[in-house]
């Protein structure tokens, strides 16, 4: 991978960001499945088990989409209480209203930075793929630390840093050649898939995340590799603060 610059949504306004995802909602779902081959279920449904979510606690899923990590939440504990946020309402509508056992998740729009929830409120947060679209990560990660109540978790999964050389060099043309010629010709849209590849090349490696989560305030921080590194599963803990609720960079 290249080194890790800063973020490509650094480059451009929250607005331009959302309009982004606004245009590509009716076929993202689509188009994550071919691009992931398939392994983007799989890694949402291990995010969703990592959440260790138990009967009767709150679970934000912060940049939700189309809700695909806030449905497996759902599904995993029917007696949790599961919200799905994202600041895309063009994402936020296609998020199906019910599961097919009739539960409901909640589903909201909303700033990843600002988050509509006072502080230590929530048991769990999660975030899949969303954590790199965010002009400042880093921000994101202590508004999930100041919802969070003492023992709550988060759990980020987000594309990472094969661990083999070859493996890592092969993905690497992989992002670079074959997913812009495939989203020229698979989507309507190539210049927002050609920016995902861009913000996945510049998003850092696993060690290098797991440093961010400990300087937001997280303790206990782990990850779990997917599929060779391609995905990794980040998870922090909450412990009790100060009653200023202050934060120790």
């Amino acid at each position: 991978m290249t080194t890790p610059g800063p973020s490509p949504a650094g480059e451009r306004t929250a607005g331009g960001v959302r309009a982004m995802f606004d245009r590509v909602a009716p076929r993202y779902d689509l188009a994550n499945t071919v691009f992931s081959l398939g392994q983007d279920r799989l890694w949402r449904a291990a995010a969703a088990r990592a959440s260790r979510l138990a009967p009767g606690e709150v679970a934000v899923d912060v940049a939700c989409g189309t809700g695909a990590l806030t449905r497996a939440l759902s599904r995993q504990e029917p007696a949790a209480v599961v919200v799905g946020l994202d600041f895309s309402a063009g994402m936020v509508a296609r998020a199906p209203a019910q599961r097919a056992d009739g539960a409901r998740p909640r589903y909201l729009t909303g700033d990843a930075t600002r988050l509509p929830f006072p502080d230590a409120s929530v048991d769990v947060v999660t975030i899949a793929f969303g954590l790199r679209n965010l002009p400042d990560p880093e921000q994101g990660l202590r508004e999930f630390r100041r919802v969070l109540r003492a023992g709550g978790r988060l759990v980020v999964c987000e594309f990472s840093t094969p661990t083999q050389p070859a493996f890592r060099q092969l993905y690497e043309r992989y992002l670079t050649r074959l997913v812009p010629l495939a989203a020229r010709r698979l989507t309507s849209d190539p210049e927002a898939y050609e920016y995902l590849a861009r913000s996945i090349r510049a998003w850092p490696d696993q060690p290098s995340l797991a440093r961010r989560l400990r300087r937001c305030g997280f303790t206990e921080v782990r990850w779990r590799d997917l599929t060779g590194g391609i995905v990794a599963l980040h998870r922090g803990v909450v412990r009790d603060l100060p009653a200023d609720r202050g934060y120790r960079a």
